[in-house]
């Protein structure tokens, strides 16, 4: 892969658009608006929420699990048909349908509510990894970091459009304002379609379809491939260790990712008109941690950039639970009227220079040390961590915010952002790639002396 040649513009353009696309999904969906109306009124459990917000995370939970268990399954069938397009094209659908039927959500209808997002959820997280099984077929590994940067920034900016047409057409997410804001699903369904079309039309599929020995279904195959999978990963150890790693910072941002605005409503007690600029903030903030730090990665390393991402979110997460106790001090000592939802948003700065920053950084050295020819697979893997992680952490952070309340129950994320910096000091990014390097020159041999 050292000496692969860049993918023309366009493809690179479209591969980034199902970033774009993605995050309206992300956005209006899991963090700004559906998750925030699932709480406060479709379960409605006022005044702490906490039944709301534990049901939430399980239902997100839930479809973490399931993408945990078929993920590497359907990375290994995808390599050997080099199919990745059909399947990502079938997940998108899914995703859309979900996500379009939530308009049929009336308050109090918790069950029906929770298998959509469910369904949605699994099929968006299932195409995730897809997508991001393609990045190391689109350049050489030293393009991987402003690649996988401009996919984020991409979507950062996505889902910046998605989420103003939102909040500015549907207005406020409350019971009162139900009968509008209920089109936020139906919203992001069309906006998904028409986004990502570019993808399914300037996206390439490569890699060379294998022909299924006689009397072996696509299934059998898959677990014969997902077990050969398993034993390969163990010939790349820093792979592996960053696999581990990764786990941990994932759990982090799953939590951060269905719990922020949340935690604004509920915590910081946040106007609408603030949860309007934190929004902003934290798309713009997210765009260039994303992109700054994908040109940053190309002269400093995958490894080093990834570590900064992580620390960034030590100080993030830090930020977000001080806020109360720095107002009252700022303003004690500046003897000012400071309100902690002002000081809240530059919390979210810092949260989405570090959001940008990991999820791009993560994926790229991911990219880095994955064989071409195992990159549905090894990214199976990935994804498999990161559902896995998911899981971990939403399902964590809702019981703990059951016992301990939100406000306290965020200092989770700060134990898993450390535990991913001190994981990822083993791995060494030289040797890993020249572990990827070694298997793709023995695999080019065996199937050429076939």
């Amino acid at each position: 892969m050292s000496d692969a040649v860049l993918a023309p513009k366009r493809e690179i353009f479209g591969w980034a658009m199902f970033d774009f696309a993605n995050q309206a999904y992300t956005l209006l969906i899991i963090t700004v608006v559906f998750g925030d109306l699932f709480t406060r009124v479709i379960v409605g459990d006022a005044p702490d929420y906490r039944l709301g917000n534990l049901l939430w995370s399980m239902a997100l939970g839930v479809s973490a699990l399931a993408v945990a268990l078929v993920n590497p399954l359907c990375g290994a069938i995808m390599d050997h048909a080099a199919q990745r397009k059909r399947y990502l094209l079938m997940t998108t659908a899914l995703m859309v349908v979900g996500t379009g039927l939530l308009y049929f959500v009336e308050p109090g209808w918790i069950v029906l509510a929770m298998l959509l997002i469910i369904v949605s959820n699994f099929a968006y997280a299932l195409g995730e990894g897809i997508i991001a099984s393609f990045l190391p077929g689109l350049g050489p590994r030293s393009a991987m970091g402003w690649i996988s940067g401009f996919g984020w920034g991409l979507g950062y900016i996505g889902g910046l459009v998605a989420t103003a047409f939102t909040l500015v057409f549907l207005g406020e997410t409350s019971a009162e304002n139900y009968d509008t804001i209920r089109w936020v699903g139906p919203f992001s369904a069309a906006f998904i379609v028409i986004a990502c079309i570019p993808t399914f039309i300037w996206l390439k599929e490569r890699g060379v379809a294998s022909t299924l020995p006689v009397g072996t279904s696509a299934l059998q195959m898959g677990w014969q491939r997902m077990r050969d999978t398993w034993v390969d990963v163990q010939q790349f150890r820093d792979l592996r260790q960053l696999l581990i790693s990764v786990f941990f910072s994932m759990a982090g941002i799953a939590v951060i990712v269905s719990f922020a605005f949340i935690y604004g409503a509920q915590v910081i007690q946040w106007d609408d008109s603030v949860r309007t600029y934190m929004f902003i903030i934290v798309q713009i903030t997210a765009a260039i941690g994303a992109i700054g730090f994908g040109v940053i990665q190309s002269r400093i390393g995958a490894k080093l950039t990834y570590q900064l991402s992580q620390g960034l979110w030590v100080f993030a997460i830090l930020a977000i639970w001080l806020t109360p106790d720095v107002t009252a001090f700022v303003n004690s000592l500046m003897d000012s009227e400071w309100q902690a939802q002002h000081v809240f948003l530059i919390a979210g700065c810092m949260a989405g220079l570090s959001l940008g920053s990991a999820q791009s950084a993560g994926r790229a050295l991911v990219g880095v040390l994955t064989p071409p020819d195992k990159s549905a697979e090894f990214f199976g893997l990935w994804g498999t961590s990161a559902k896995l992680a998911a899981v971990f952490g939403i399902m964590g952070i809702g019981i703990l915010q059951n016992v301990f309340g939100l406000e306290n129950a965020i200092l989770f994320c700060l134990i898993l952002f450390v535990a991913a910096m001190v994981l990822v000091m083993p791995v060494n990014e030289l040797r890993g790639i020249a572990a990827a390097e070694r298997w793709s020159t023995q695999h080019k041999n065996t199937q050429g002396g076939r």
